[in-house]
């Protein structure tokens, strides 16, 4: 449970008020702005209000929440701040607000006046649904559900990507080497932008002093250009520091790379990268990687649920990942970085009382409240014949005018058998990788469809060159069809490699005849 308290300037709100947070940001030079919204899709701000940067209409400081009516209602999606500050949105509609700071005309609106209230800027992006946005020190980037990129703002050393060094003032699409490109994810640091395409490739621009672009030099790029280092690596996700750079690929692998005076690429030392260098976080695949624009600070967590930072933490230099206490990356930017800002939007789950569904979890395999026993490779597993029949087909028709009390169970394992009662408890998984497939095989068995979609999302996750082929034998025996696509995918994209695994040469005739036939069609075999 995300705990906003953890952040100083909430201390500024009540108990009462922080329970109806749902979303929330923290920002500004000290961490001493804050906007928010709660259960019922209100927005209120509070802080120093420097620049204007809390769209009251005014540049009063307020120690008191004050409810921000131009926002109230409109479902924010993301949001991102800069160092004025300024602050951009998107809202679920895909329209972009901009307000605050505006010396260097990030806010797009074609001024150099500060922005006293949310205004929509609908210049060059008439007809886009924007999906991201990202803000460095004074200049802005949005991402449009259809991958184009659009940025503007302070241009000094070729931040906006227009090929020139002069401030853009209203939103410009970022072309060059992107024209053609569909953009998935975006960030951006202090003065240099990033953004990633949609076949794992890394364009980077604007300023380059220490290396962040990771290009192998030092010199500004004022247009686009791919990271050539990681030729042959998929990029999923890129978060800017301050002025260093943190890349997750589809491999849980994490990749590095510009400033270090505080240890924040993680590689052991305080030396600058220039090119991408690869970071090991406890030998886990990394799942989640969190920087901020304003901050030196670095943190990842990991597939076993690990949270790991490094870089600038209250003072100190903390060279490698270290394991933190912590369940969420948020955390350690509330309590270890400088200052204690948030890294993303935040996004609450409401704890006033214990739901229905969370009711229902506590009491799987609950012997007290329990009226049914499974018995798996002898161990017992509590569970109650009507929440079954309520969940689940297969147990409707099998217990029916069924007076038993234990029911044995020989066709699955103890461990697979229990992550599927207990998904009937929780609509969640709780079961490794490695064993999503014994538990997909249920699920084609008792034909429980959102089960099978959840267990290729988990196997997904744990995918790499040595198990594909066995992963894709397994989608294609149980006819998940996304899966077997998803997997097809991440064989082509790592051919080299994938062809000289044990998996491949051991793999079964009619499959191997089908891949090869499949890959001829979408080029694999092309020089």
């Amino acid at each position: 449970m995300l705990d906003v308290g953890k952040w100083p300037i909430f201390a500024l709100c009540s108990q009462e008020e922080l329970k109806l947070i749902r979303q929330a940001c923290v920002f500004g030079s000290a961490g001493n702005e804050v906007l928010y919204a709660t259960e019922n899709d209100e927005v209120f701000v509070l802080g120093t209000n420097c620049s204007g940067c809390l769209g009251t209409g005014d540049i009063q400081s307020t120690i008191e929440p004050q409810r921000l009516d131009t926002l109230c209602g409109k479902k924010i999606a993301c949001l991102s701040y800069g160092s004025g500050p300024h602050v951009v949105i998107t809202t679920a509609e895909g329209e972009v607000y901009t307000w605050g700071h505006n010396a260097y005309s990030q806010l797009g609106n074609g001024t150099t006046n500060h922005g006293l209230v949310p205004c929509q800027v609908s210049t060059n992006l008439v007809n886009k649904k924007v999906i991201e946005v990202a803000c460095g020190s004074h200049h802005s980037m949005v991402l449009t559900s259809d991958g184009e990129v659009y940025a503007w703002g302070y241009n000094n050393s070729g931040q906006v990507g227009s090929g020139s060094t002069a401030n853009q003032p209203i939103p410009r699409r970022v072309t060059s080497c992107l024209q053609n490109k569909i953009a998935v994810n975006i960030a951006c640091g202090q003065m240099c932008s990033m953004a990633v395409v949609e076949n794992g490739e890394v364009y980077v621009w604007g300023y380059n002093g220490n290396g962040q672009l990771g290009l192998g030099s030092s010199g500004n790029q004022p247009t686009p250009c791919r990271i050539a280092a990681l030729q042959g690596i998929r990029v999923q996700r890129v978060a800017c520091g301050y002025a260093h750079t943190l890349v997750l690929t589809d491999e849980g692998q994490l990749y590095a790379w510009g400033a270090n005076s505080y240890g924040q690429l993680g590689t052991g030392n305080k030396s600058n990268q220039s090119y991408p260098a690869p970071v090991t976080v406890d030998k886990d695949r990394v799942i989640e990687i969190a920087a901020c624009h304003s901050v030196h600070t670095s943190a990842a967590k990991t597939q076993g649920g690990h949270v790991y930072m490094w870089g600038q933490c209250r003072g100190q230099s903390v060279i490698l990942p270290h394991l933190t206490h912590f369940a969420c990356t948020d955390d350690v930017f509330a309590c270890f970085a400088t200052p204690a800002v948030t890294w993303r939007l935040l996004s609450v789950e409401p704890d006033d009382h214990l739901t229905v569904a969370q009711s229902l979890k506590k009491e799987f395999d609950n012997p007290d409240t329990a009226d049914l026993k499974f018995l798996v490779d002898g161990k017992y597993i509590h569970v109650h014949k009507v929440l079954l029949k309520i969940r689940c087909e297969h147990f409707r028709s099998i217990l029916n005018n069924n007076d038993d009390d234990v029911i044995e169970m020989s066709e699955f394992s103890y461990q697979v058998y229990r992550a599927f009662l207990e998904y009937l408890y929780t609509d969640s998984i709780s079961l490794p990788p490695e064993d999503a497939i014994g538990l997909l095989d249920l699920a084609t068995f008792y034909r429980e469809n959102r089960l099978k979609k959840l267990c290729q999302q988990i196997i997904k996750q744990s995918i790499c060159e040595e198990n594909a082929i066995a992963l894709l034998s397994a989608a294609v025996k149980y006819e998940a069809e996304d899966l077997e696509e998803f997997c097809f995918r991440f064989c082509i994209n790592h051919l080299t490699v994938v062809t000289q695994t044990t998996g491949f040469a051991e793999m079964d005739h009619d499959l191997l005849k089908n891949f090869i036939s499949k890959a001829s069609k979408v080029g694999a075999f092309k020089n």
